[in-house]
């Protein structure tokens, strides 16, 4: 993996179509850091809090390192850069998640969004979104949310 990543960051591939196309774990990674990612910028500020809950979700999730967390990070950001929508994000995520892993990502989100301990109106709307795009009901999207808030 640590190849991988030093393959993108040295302007090797950086379709995430192209990217491994033998692996679909790490599309899939790459896809679910980089919607991470994307939450975390929707109020226009990338706060360090939003960014060690992403690095924390990365390393607990993908038994990845910090460091490696960090490159997977920079990797999501650049594929944001060259993305029109996040479309071709949650495809891979739909079709390479069960509706249980699904539910568990839009956990993830919603503990970036509140990372900063606030919910702007711009990350309502985007998490919203991103709920669709994941196939998931409003039900999943606000069990997952209070869930987070530890009201569940």
């Amino acid at each position: 993996m640590i190849s991988l990543f030093k393959k993108i960051l040295s302007g090797g591939e950086s379709e995430l179509s192209d990217l491994v196309p033998d692996d679909p774990a790490e599309k899939i990674r790459i896809a679910t850091c980089a919607i991470l990612v994307e939450i975390a910028g929707a109020d226009n500020e990338f706060s360090a809090s939003e960014q060690d809950r992403i690095i924390d979700i990365l390393t607990t999730k993908y038994q990845l390192t910090s460091e490696e967390a960090v490159d997977l990070i920079e990797i999501a950001s650049e594929e944001i850069k060259g993305s029109i929508d996040l479309y071709r994000f949650t495809r891979i995520i739909a079709a390479g998640y069960s509706l249980k892993d699904r539910i568990e990502i839009m956990e993830a989100i919603w503990s970036v969004v509140y990372a900063d301990g606030e919910l702007s109106r711009h990350e309502d709307s985007l998490v919203h979104k991103l709920s669709y795009l994941l196939g998931l009901s409003h039900k999943h999207l606000i069990d997952a949310k209070l869930k987070v808030l530890g009201r569940s």
